[in-house]
């Protein structure tokens, strides 16, 4: 759930202000995780499987682009019926949309270390505009993005049936991204 919106993390990397790069993300090095609560109780989980592609000129941040590509069937709370349940089709429907993606076509400064990924992000063929805040550090050819975004589940479709409601599951989910890329040759 918030986890798609972890995907939208590894645009955070396009942003690096000294130098013009395309940044290849260490997935094992990475975590895109969500965060959400289940009859009152929080719970968090994370994306096994992803990638991203990023590329970002600092004289043109409007000019940069991120694609993150994240496999839902991956996602994992721990909780082993929450983990069966994610992939059906009352939550991402793996089985027929294996995928969300999150494409920035844009980054926006927002002073410091501070950027904003603009760009869109499609959850079970539902796309919608997205914004992700977050912080980038760069050491040599290493940078490291860190970010977190809230979304609303319902509006991407994410929980049919008795889950349409808030009752159970509220609409409100976080999604947090933390990568670590390296500068392509």
């Amino acid at each position: 759930m918030r986890a798609l919106a972890l995907l939208t993390a590894g645009s955070l990397l396009a942003a690096t202000p000294a130098i013009a790069a395309d940044w290849v993300v260490d997935t094992a090095k990475s975590h895109l995780g969500f965060s959400g609560t289940q009859a009152g109780t929080p719970f968090t989980g994370t994306f096994k499987a992803f990638a991203a592609t990023i590329s970002f000129d600092p004289a043109h941040p409007e000019a940069g682009h991120a694609m993150v590509t994240i496999d839902v069937a991956s996602a994992a709370t721990g909780d082993p019926q929450k983990d069966e349940a994610l992939p059906t089709a009352d939550w991402f429907d793996a089985g027929k949309f294996p995928r969300a993606i999150f494409e920035a076509t844009s980054f926006r400064p927002k002073g410091g270390d501070a950027y904003e990924a603009v760009g869109t992000l499609a959850i079970r063929d539902v796309k919608l505009p997205v914004a992700l805040p977050f912080t980038l550090t760069v050491a040599g050819d290493t940078a490291h993005a860190a970010g977190r975004m809230e979304l609303l589940r319902n509006k991407f479709g994410v929980g049919q049936g008795e889950w349409q409601s808030p009752q159970w599951v509220p609409f409100e989910v976080g999604v947090d991204v933390d990568l670590v890329a390296a500068k392509k040759g």
